[in-house]
């Protein structure tokens, strides 16, 4: 009989040459445990997704509850269900009045494109603006907006229209015009090393969109739920976009995304045509249920507010010889902290996933 190393890599498609194979047997707080009881202090958090840890109580039993009532049981958007109606209304009132209706999603990629259909919806224009370097995803669409053309060769053509701007670099903001249905936007941009905006570039997007008409879109994906101390990252820079893509840590674990804007932008959504957005599983009652349960812990608790203090102890005592810099913003908050360390000596030779080696075999990203 073969190994499950190698069924893993015989039956299982694979999306890199040199996976870990850690064969995993239980996760818990912040430990991962193989099937030799090996333990692994997890840096990686589900890659930004497990934003109380592995297992927690509180999403577990969530889930079961739900589970014990009813599981999937119509397409999105058709018949009424709690764990769907709370988690939007949770999420209306704990943000500004222009984000007030909630698309759910099964992934941060589909709320990118899903965002990227009610912009040009809205606007009736064609060009979407994204930075380079940036990155939204691997689907058709939001692989056309990547800031990465490696990652795009292989793949195109793609999606005509797709332009970009540099990230931090207001002179490039003259490209944002009244053909642009929208810009994407991370406010700090993860794929590419954790790059935080400087020079209140954030706000200057917001007012070169505004004076375009040009819908300004946020890629949350990364950022959201608590990780920069704030519930979305926006509200750190005091700049509201007009949609606001999440997924990842919004399910505490479980595959949940969404799209948020106005009801006015998201109603065009539903008439010429109807049905202009649909999906089977979006929004699915587990997964809003675990949804739920981490947005009422984190805002019933006072672990958003202990991340600019926790950040600045990570900064003060993770010194090492090896580390030339540390760079981005740290989210300390529920032990998941996001660090790119730079550093002349990394290699590409690095053990197990607690640490990634990124395509450049000078940086390293560890996110816990």
């Amino acid at each position: 009989m073969d190994e499950p190393k190698d069924i893993f890599k015989k039956h299982q498609a694979q999306t890199f040459p040199f996976p870990s194979c850690i064969e995993i047997e239980s996760a818990n707080g912040s430990y991962i445990t193989d099937v030799n009881g090996k333990q692994y202090l997890d840096f990686v958090a589900g890659v930004s997704a497990c934003t109380l840890g592995h297992s927690n109580r509180i999403i577990i039993d969530a889930v079961k509850e739900q589970l014990d009532k009813y599981t999937h049981v119509m397409v999105y958007g058709e018949y009424i269900q709690s764990p769907q109606y709370k988690l939007a209304q949770l999420l209306a009132d704990n943000l500004p009045e222009n984000l007030s209706t909630t698309y759910f999603v099964n992934s941060g990629a589909e709320a990118i494109e899903g965002a990227m259909k009610l912009a040009k919806r809205a606007t009736g224009r064609s060009e979407i603006i994204s930075c380079k370097d940036s990155y939204h995803g691997s689907t058709q669409g939001a692989l056309s907006i990547m800031g990465n053309e490696e990652h795009k060769a292989k793949y195109r053509p793609l999606l005509p229209n797709c332009n970009q701007i540099i990230y931090n670099d207001v002179e490039s903001l003259v490209n944002i015009t009244k053909q642009t249905a929208a810009v994407v936007i991370e406010p700090i941009q993860g794929g590419t090393g954790f790059v935080t905006s400087k020079n209140k570039f954030l706000e200057k997007v917001r007012e070169r969109c505004t004076q375009t008409g040009t819908l300004l879109i946020f890629d949350e994906i990364q950022t959201c739920f608590g990780r920069l101390g704030t519930l979305l990252g926006f509200e750190k820079y005091n700049v509201t976009p007009d949609i606001v893509c999440i997924a990842k840590g919004m399910g505490g674990g479980m595959p949940i995304g969404a799209f948020i804007s106005s009801w006015e932008l998201m109603n065009l959504l539903t008439f010429e045509p109807t049905l202009g957005h649909i999906t089977t599983f979006g929004g699915h009652p587990v997964n809003c249920a675990a949804s739920l349960a981490t947005l009422q812990y984190l805002l019933a608790t006072d672990i958003m507010q202990q991340v600019d203090e926790k950040e600045q102890l990570f900064r003060t005592h993770l010194s090492h010889p090896k580390i030339a810099a540390i760079r981005g913003a740290i989210n300390a908050a529920i032990v998941r902290i996001t660090l790119a360390i730079f550093s002349p000596d990394a290699t590409n030779e690095l053990p197990n996933p607690i640490v990634r080696v990124d395509d450049s075999p000078r940086i390293a990203t560890v996110v816990t």
